[in-house]
């Protein structure tokens, strides 16, 4: 996939499993009604933004090769992001939340390169290259925040899942498609919105990536800095969006100082929120997370750990105090006064130290299962992690010695031993058994037909995460989503539209300053008299030119359109207001 687009050192670290969800941005695609829907937003989000937005926001335009005038090209981000430690890729609207975390923690910018459409120029659910482009990588140029999303990303992608948060993911993705589709329905958009409602309502206890996700929402992408009184923007979806960034500064969004609580808060993308989090400097934020990482698996570890990752029914990681890693699809754990005394997964498993998978204990030696006690030995204080070689000589854990091991809690391991693994510190992790049993009370847990049994070697479970520890044990190249961004053929008016907007785009250019403005005003005004953004883009060049006829005929036009259609009245004033106020500044300097 890499070999479609431009890549770079830092593309290069991707692992293969999250180039499945990389698409080439196919820059030829975007229309010339695109680039004007892109070159208003910029213009009218750069003219407000300049007051309300966090520093770092104007000059990180600049850093990241932002243009406000042509939607940017993937290859020429990269070229500039690179500069700060960052690249960009283009994917399909929404990712898999992990994948999207995961690619955060490569320094990795996800951008849908799909735009909206001109009636949803405010605002769209929809992922977008406006959101994107123009909301996330202007405030990577601000080293601190570009760290922060970094941590992030390292420390989301570790969150566990539930089994419903697929589903959602699933489900939200289809609604976003839908209501950014052009030829959508009305009944199919209700019956998405009441499918994602349901599931939301019936989530049950929420898991480590719906709250890691909440906090996400609450910095990343609507998130507030300095003050209660006078906070800035600089949340990706606020700065993107020309309708909430005014919104949300005014009193009828509620302002909260930002902290740990903003994990509980759970967020509707499809409506403007009733309450943003401020944030006093980029510096909390990352308080906020280490204590949020504080309360995880991937800190916290056991029985709560691994009855995460049996409830998440996908592939996960635990890792035992030795640092032995065990990956696979967690399906049974038996406990003790709340300790685990022994797991068992189902299906292929890897072992692994370090993120590397342990030679000969890969998936193909471990196919169908992987189940072993976890904890002391009964009556012995010294764990067997801990026993020194003379140690484990004086309890028989020794080559080719037949022993039988009782855990606390009631395990048994009978068997003949056949060798161990230690770690780098000399520490045993994992002993090999032939003509093993193992039982808990009378249950018998492993017989000796079933071959080798390898006991990993652990008193605690220190760790569980999402994803397998080392990413070349398993295929993770498996990702389908349910559905696809829709793009309609255009018919033949609309292709008519799109001319009308690239004429008047190459005069602009200077490409072709033959045609005739009066002539596509006069085509406009009889085949697309509710089109509004071309006869403001045309108004701007008439006003530039000092053609007050012209002028005055856009302006008349103007006005029957907004009696038309009220809903855009806002819009074209606001389109005039940066014309004139942009002519005005060029006339105070010189």
């Amino acid at each position: 996939m890499l070999n479609s687009i431009e890549s770079n050192p830092i593309l290069n670290r991707l692992p293969k499993h999250l180039l499945q969800f990389i698409k080439p941005q196919n820059y030829e695609d975007y229309s010339a009604i695109d680039q004007a829907v892109w070159r208003y937003v910029m213009r009218k989000n750069v003219d407000f933004l300049k007051n309300v937005a966090h520093k770092s926001y104007i000059d990180g335009l600049k850093q990241t090769g932002i243009s406000i005038d042509s939607i940017p090209n993937m290859y020429g981000m990269n070229r500039i992001l690179k500069d700060i430690g960052w690249a960009a890729v283009a994917v399909d609207g929404f990712i898999p939340p992990n994948a999207f975390m995961e690619f955060q923690a490569y320094n990795v910018l996800v951008i849908a390169s799909d735009i909206r459409q001109l009636e949803h120029i405010e605002y769209t659910p929809a992922p977008d290259i406006i959101h994107e482009g123009a909301g996330h990588a202007p405030i990577i140029a601000n080293p601190e925040y570009a760290e922060y999303l970094r941590r992030f990303g390292e420390i989301g992608c570790k969150a566990i899942s539930s089994a419903k948060d697929y589903e959602l993911y699933e489900a939200v993705r289809h609604l976003s498609i839908i209501k950014e589709a052009a030829n959508s329905n009305q009944a199919d958009i209700a019956s998405a919105e009441k499918k994602v409602e349901d599931l939301q309502k019936n989530m049950g206890e929420p898991s480590e990536m719906a709250l890691i996700r909440n906090l996400h929402w609450w910095t990343v992408e609507y998130g507030l800095i300095g003050t209660l009184e006078n906070p800035k923007i600089y949340g990706a979806g606020l700065l993107s969006s020309i309708g909430e960034s005014a919104w949300c500064m005014t009193d009828a969004v509620k302002k909260l100082p930002y902290n740990i609580e903003a994990t509980f808060k759970n967020f509707d993308i499809t409506k403007p929120q009733p309450q943003l989090f401020v944030t006093p400097d980029f510096a909390h934020l990352s308080l906020v997370l280490e204590e949020f990482a504080n309360t995880m698996a991937l800190r916290k570890g056991g029985l709560m750990g691994i009855n995460k990752l049996i409830q998440s029914k996908a592939l996960g990681t635990i890792e035992l105090s030795t640092g032995l890693q065990i990956s696979g699809v967690f399906t049974k754990v038996i406990e003790d006064h709340g300790n685990p005394i022994y797991f068992q997964t189902t299906g292929k498993t890897a072992l692994a130290y370090r993120e590397k998978e342990l030679v000969g204990h890969g998936t193909n030696t471990h196919e169908k299962a992987f189940g072993s006690p976890v904890g002391k030995l009964k009556g012995i204080n010294l764990a067997i992690e801990d026993m020194s070689p003379r140690d484990l000589s004086a309890y028989h854990i020794y080559e080719e010695k037949t022993v039988t091991l009782e855990f606390e809690g009631g395990i048994t391991v009978s068997g003949e031993i056949i060798t161990g693994k230690r770690n780098l510190q000399g520490k045993i992790i994992l002993i090999s058994f032939k003509n093993c049993t193992v039982k808990h009370h009378d249950t018998f847990l492993f017989k000796p037909e079933w071959g080798i049994f390898d006991m990993a070697v652990g008193k605690h479970i220190v760790s569980a995460f999402s994803g397998p520890a080392d990413l070349n044990s398993f295929d993770l190249i498996t990702h389908v989503p349910s559905s696809k961004t829709i793009h309609i053929k255009k018919t033949s008016e609309q292709l008519k539209l799109q001319t009308l907007y690239g004429q008047v785009r190459d005069y602009r250019e200077g490409k072709n300053k033959t045609i005739s403005r009066t002539k596509v005003l006069e085509q406009l005004m009889d085949d697309f008299p509710n089109d509004w953004l071309l006869p403001v883009e045309l108004y701007e060049l008439a006003f530039i030119g000092n053609e007050t006829k012209l002028c005055d005929a856009i302006i008349n036009h103007l006005e029957t359109i907004k009696q038309n259609k009220p809903e855009v009245g806002r819009l074209i004033d606001d389109g005039l207001k940066i014309i004139a106020e942009k002519s005005m500044a060029i006339d105070n300097r010189e």
